[in-house]
């Protein structure tokens, strides 16, 4: 879409790009020149999460809004931003160069056009050292993990790149801490059933002395339990009909040689294991109660967020009364 085009589809929204930084000096102020740039009409928010280098100079010497977060992790800086910035679209991307700030027209263009609530900017790597292969796979296995729990509506669910209503924002109870934020992003929008979409992004290399803040397999690690965590919340019956099924087929595995001798011999000669296999059998009951009555309560519970979510106006709604 040319820029201008997309640029007349959202005229006269107020327009919020937030920046989670964390040591970001070698970037960040190419960042916000390049946001400044394309969006000429946004305000540029950048959020330093306890710098230890220029971040927060160079970014307001660049033309941004310099805030800072001292709990550190970009979940808390996410929950903070969300929390502090009033706008009607939010540009959410981290502050390393990685992500084209040239998308940002077309991402916003579609979040207004098709009146979604979150645009993901996808992935397209240009250069090899852009995506390592860790972390290529980590995103697959995680997408795909969280599309079979969830649902298949997204293709990397662990972009920093995205673009957001403000019911979004103002809806969204941000609980993470770290890099699982982009997981929990993904899961609210799917369990709220909200409109959402994607855009095809270049995503390209950091500069020479930016370093990746993202370790792949202590950060990969939470990641994998958020989805777990959020796995049990948000589908509590499932996730407890699962262990109800292995603690019976354990009980079952354990009784049947004993009912097997019972039978022929009208004897129970190993009563600890009759007993271990009665109580694995009272715990598998236990846990899908626990399970159904989760359940209940889940149940609620969305629907608490869906009507939080519905008292404020779409993007749609907003460019109806403006027209």
């Amino acid at each position: 879409m040319p820029i201008e085009a997309a640029q007349a589809s959202y005229a006269g929204f107020e327009i919020a790009v937030i920046l989670p930084c964390y040591n970001e000096e070698a970037a960040i102020a190419e960042v916000v020149a390049g946001f400044r740039k394309v969006l000429p009409q946004a305000k540029v928010y950048v959020y330093d999460n306890n710098s230890k280098d220029r971040t927060s100079e160079r970014a307001a010497a660049a033309g941004a809004i310099v805030r800072s977060e001292t709990l550190q992790g970009k979940g808390n800086v996410v929950r903070r931003m969300f929390a502090d910035v009033d706008a009607d679209i939010y540009l959410m991307c981290d502050g390393d160069i990685t992500y084209d700030a040239a998308s940002a027209p077309a991402l916003i263009a579609k979040l207004v056009d098709d009146n979604l609530d979150m645009v993901v900017g996808c992935r397209i790597d240009t250069q090899q050292e852009a995506y390592r292969a860790g972390h290529r796979f980590g995103n697959a296995l995680f997408t795909g993990a969280v599309a079979s729990l969830f649902g298949n509506r997204f293709t990397d669910i662990l972009s920093g790149y995205r673009v957001f209503s403000r019911r979004y924002v103002k809806s969204f109870p941000a609980l993470s801490n770290g890099f699982e934020i982009e997981t929990e992003l993904t899961v609210h929008a799917l369990q709220l059933r909200m409109p959402i979409g994607e855009l095809d992004t270049p995503y390209g290399a950091r500069l020479e002395g930016s370093t990746s803040k993202l370790s792949t397999y202590r950060d990969g690690f939470k990641i994998l339990m958020m989805i777990t965590k959020l796995f049990k919340n948000e589908r509590p019956l499932f996730f407890f009909s699962i262990i109800f099924a292995l603690l019976s087929l354990t009980a079952l595995g354990l009784s049947v040689p004993l009912l097997v001798t019972y039978f022929q011999t009208g004897l129970v000669p190993r009563l600890p294991t009759a007993v271990l296999a009665a109580s694995i059998m009272l715990l598998a009951f236990l846990s899908l109660t626990s399970g159904l009555v989760l359940d209940t309560v889940t149940h609620g519970r969305r629907e608490l967020k869906r009507l939080a979510y519905l008292t404020i106006p779409s993007v749609g709604a907003q460019l109806g009364k403006r027209n």
